[in-house]
């Protein structure tokens, strides 16, 4: 028997009972890491939390700070349903980027503009739509270009 003869796929799955594409959630935090320049669980996913300052490190980077982006996120997907996952629009409500704004209170990304957390939204939104659409593909941020860009496997880069 050969080392890949014993390996199993463990296919994601949405958790819940009617399945909505959830499983790809992950996206959107590469987009609040190269748009926001932050994302707590995408950094503890690829064990790149910041170490070298103690306090900074539990504050920005630790458990709590994992929870509220988890939770932002998941309260964002839940209303992102009800708008065809931000399909065709141009804007995110006032409203919501308030709300945001409030959740994040304490948190280094609170000195982002509003701006670019819609900016975050929107085109997380359109690169989850794709990855959603082709059951996977390749997403590639762009820290310096504040971009995230979809591309499915073998063809040419696209928004």
């Amino acid at each position: 028997m050969g080392v890949h003869d014993c390996w199993v796929r463990s296919p994601l799955t949405d958790n819940i009972k009617d399945p909505d594409g959830y499983r790809f959630h992950d996206v959107l935090h590469l987009a609040h890491a190269a748009i926001l320049h932050w994302s707590p669980t995408f950094r503890a996913l690829i064990k790149q939390k910041r170490k070298s300052d103690r306090m900074f490190d539990e504050a920005q980077d630790g458990g709590r700070a994992i929870v509220v982006e988890e939770g932002l996120t998941a309260w964002l997907y839940s209303c992102s349903k009800r708008l065809d996952y931000f399909e065709g629009h141009d804007g995110i409500s006032y409203d919501i980027l308030k709300t945001i704004q409030r959740f994040v209170q304490g948190y280094e990304v609170e000195k982002c503009p509003l701006k670019l957390w819609e900016d975050a939204i929107l085109q997380g939104y359109a690169v989850f739509r794709k990855v959603r659409e082709n059951d996977g593909g390749i997403v590639i941020g762009d820290r310096e270009k504040r971009t995230l860009l979809y591309r499915s496997f073998g063809d040419a880069c696209e928004r």
